[in-house]
């Protein structure tokens, strides 16, 4: 198996990184999941803002009109060009369960699944909110949502539920509608699967939490690669940077009994093939 080596991007920053997503000019915005915030990390890899938006900040994505999308606790904000909330949607009042990862398709509508905060298997679902403020609950029988990023074609998507040992394919019809769900790899037991990016050619990596690395598989579905991190909580991946030619790679220090001096920074690396333009939410 091919090894790329990855290098600190950024001191530590959060206590549980998750959810790196790139903003172009603005560069790149990480998440401090369990501290609600989400925080905004120039190309040099320095912070430059820090912004609460509720208990939990599970997810974000830029915005067409600027701004950003993020979900919450137990729904979704909207945040203006300041950085200042416009507004919460709530869709459920269960506190044992919260929002955990999600991402923007193609049609400009925001994808975010749940999970118990105990991971009680099958207590979570998947949610969207789409341009006009709507909400709908799309399946249930969610463990623990993480990973999910569309195809190069933008006929489907992969998700992983963490609890499942796998990577599903969804499927879509041609007006974005979900059509199917079926496995795509197995992984096997090789660890905790936790976020994922998919690459110009249809691969996809995923990181391993507690795994210490991140796996690449290529657009059949075999692993061919890895990148190893000197922290053992690898959380999520996201290209950018110039030609979204950099991997960032999220990093968490949540809970941990040993202190690893550089849990909770961001690293990056630099495959040979680079990743896809992020879609923006359209409302």
């Amino acid at each position: 198996m091919n090894r790329i080596n990855a290098e600190p991007f950024s001191t530590p920053l959060t206590e549980h990184g998750e959810g790196p997503v790139w903003l172009g000019e603005r560069g790149l915005a990480v998440l401090d999941m369990l501290a609600g915030d989400v925080l905004l990390v120039d190309s040099a890899g320095r912070l430059t803002d820090r912004i609460h938006v509720d208990v939990v900040a599970a997810a974000a994505r830029p915005r067409k009109n600027g701004g950003l999308v993020v979900g919450i606790e137990r729904g979704f904000a909207l945040l203006d060009t300041k950085n200042v909330i416009e507004s919460h949607i709530e869709c459920w009042d269960d506190r044992d369960v919260r929002m955990n990862e999600g991402a923007t398709d193609p049609w400009g509508r925001f994808w975010c699944g749940s999970m118990a905060n105990n991971l009680t298997p099958g207590a979570g679902a998947m949610w969207r909110l789409d341009p006009d403020g709507t909400t709908q609950r799309l399946f249930d029988q969610v463990g623990c949502s993480n990973g999910l990023a569309w195809s190069v074609d933008g006929h489907s998507a992969f998700f992983v539920d963490s609890l499942s040992d796998r990577i599903d394919r969804l499927t879509f019809s041609p007006a974005g509608e979900l059509t199917g769900r079926e496995t795509h790899v197995d992984l096997g037991g090789i660890g905790f699967a936790d976020g994922l990016t998919v690459d110009a050619e249809g691969g996809i990596w995923l990181a391993l939490f507690d795994g210490g690395r991140l796996v690449h598989f290529d657009a059949a579905g075999t692993a061919d690669a890895e990148i190893v991190l000197p922290v053992r909580q690898v959380t999520a991946c996201a290209f950018g940077g110039d030609n979204l030619s950099n991997l960032y790679i999220s990093t968490s220090r949540y809970a941990m009994e040993r202190p690893e001096p550089l849990a909770g920074a961001l690293f990056v690396a630099r495959p040979t093939v680079g990743g896809l333009p992020v879609p923006a939410f359209a409302g």
